[in-house]
């Protein structure tokens, strides 16, 4: 029954995901998908010659949990010629693999398929042709070395992918312990860096965001209830901007330890953690929205005075926007401040799908506790781990219990920029359990992470 449950709830998300993406894609016709073609395209420059001998071999696996995609959906071969392809499908439903030039190889769920493509110097683009599968990520792109393609899906964003960009760095999942002692003396030093936030098929996306202690999101605090904090914010003389700090947590007055200090200046702010709960901090200088776009911002643990109870694993997990700004500049203000929002990015713990390439990894039947945050700064969310149910959510003060009479329990917990959440489940099966936020225009824009339990493999 668990299995049946993962696999559903799979199917459903890749339904729901695929018929997002059907609907806007249908509205933005500026940066169309490519087709296949039956007689060639511009990726072909010449005819096909007759079938000769492979130079090599291609390799491509369709699949289509969490999300529909190729793997890999870009890479180089060493020369034009002919090639042996050989598609794997590890998904749910059908899949092919349709090359510009119209040959197609196509296998059902879990098999096999194997054809013959040849790839002209220019390169060429391929897409899985079954109704609105590109339009929901399936596309790709084949180039050869030295040669000039002219193919390929662009970016999602107005924001040219640079190759040279640096790997981002995994931001740690795991919660922090609680703090020692009921007095404690940090030290924030604003740092303003360069900092890759997501990868793309092209390369990556490098912003110069502003951080406290030089992480997006910043460190998380964990306190208990009657703590004094005493947090000493330390702008250097080498950064360029006024900063300050907002702990959601306090209760002080905004003119007072929430003012702005300017390169060069420090201050100590003072507050007692007089209630529980999972706050956001973040950086409050005029114009705040541009500063928490930024980077400035991060999450504070206070659990109640007698603790929490304990289980087997604890992440933190915060919600944000990349608004991206031009390669090696900070984020974009005035794509941040329009009405109706749309950022290029919509990321756990600061960078894209950092989690779907690094699985979460729990040991199955853990108790998991996920302590999270919409950072925001203007996004809701719905927090959803796909085949889980959460037995036990405290939302800004509301408190679901595990074995509440009824037996009630949570599918999905929605958080306004700045609210935060205290949520528990199990994950009963080895397997894969996808994180996302159930607004699923979203999810395609990085929103998207896994949870591993055991090995992986629910069937072995």
């Amino acid at each position: 029954m668990g299995r049946l449950f993962v696999y559903g709830a799979a199917v459903v998300s890749v339904v729901l995901l695929s018929l997002i993406y059907i609907i806007v894609s249908a509205g933005d016709q500026g940066n169309p998908l490519p087709t296949p073609s039956a007689s060639g395209s511009a990726d072909a420059s010449a005819p096909a010659p007759t079938p000769g001998e492979p130079v090599g071999t291609i390799d491509i696996e369709a699949f289509d949990t969490p999300s529909l995609g190729f793997t890999p959906d870009s890479f180089d071969v060493d020369e034009a010629g002919w090639y042996t392809v050989n598609l794997t499908n590890t998904g749910s439903v059908p899949h092919d693999v349709t090359f510009a030039d119209g040959t197609t190889v196509a296998a059902e769920s879990g098999t096999n398929a194997t054809g013959l493509v040849y790839v002209p110097v220019t390169g060429m683009t391929f897409i899985c042709s079954v109704p609105g599968h590109a339009d929901a990520g399936m596309t790709g792109e084949v180039t050869v070395a030295g040669g000039d393609s002219h193919g390929g899906p662009g970016p999602s964003t107005d924001v040219v992918a640079d190759p040279n960009a640096p790997d981002y760095e995994v931001y740690p999942p795991e919660a922090p312990a609680l703090m020692s002692g009921s007095v404690h003396d940090i030290t924030f030093t604003i740092e303003e860096k360069l900092m890759t936030v997501a990868n793309g098929d092209d390369g990556g996306f490098v912003q110069a965001v502003w951080t406290f202690n030089g992480t997006v999101p910043g460190p998380v605090l964990r306190v208990k209830v009657g703590d004094t904090i005493n947090l000493h914010l330390v702008n250097p003389a080498t950064n360029t901007l006024a900063h300050s700090i907002d702990f959601h947590a306090s209760q002080v007055a905004w003119n007072d330890e929430m003012t702005s200090i300017d390169p060069g200046q420090e201050k100590v702010y003072t507050w007692v953690a007089e209630y529980a709960g999972v706050w956001m901090y973040h950086c409050g200088t005029s114009p705040a929205l541009h500063h928490i776009a930024n980077g400035m911002y991060g999450m504070v643990i206070v659990e109640p005075a007698e603790g929490l109870p304990p289980v087997d694993k604890e992440f933190a997990m915060v919600q944000s926007e990349w608004y991206l700004g031009p390669q090696g500049e900070p984020a974009s203000l005035s794509k941040a401040a329009v009405g109706n929002p749309a950022p290029d990015f919509v990321v756990w713990n600061g960078v894209a799908n950092q989690y779907l390439a690094n699985p979460i990894q729990v040991d199955t039947g853990d108790r998991v506790r996920v302590f999270v945050l919409n950072a925001g700064p203007s996004i809701d969310s719905s927090f959803h781990v796909v085949g889980t149910i959460f037995s036990s959510v405290i939302k800004e003060g509301v408190f679901l219990s595990v074995n509440n009479d009824g037996n009630w329990g949570s599918q999905a917990v929605d958080l306004s920029p700045a609210q935060g959440a205290i949520i528990e489940f199990v994950m009963p099966e080895d397997g894969k359990y996808p994180m996302v936020t159930h607004a699923f225009n979203f999810v395609g824009r990085g929103a998207l992470g896994l949870f591993q339990a055991g090995d992986g493999d629910p069937l072995n």
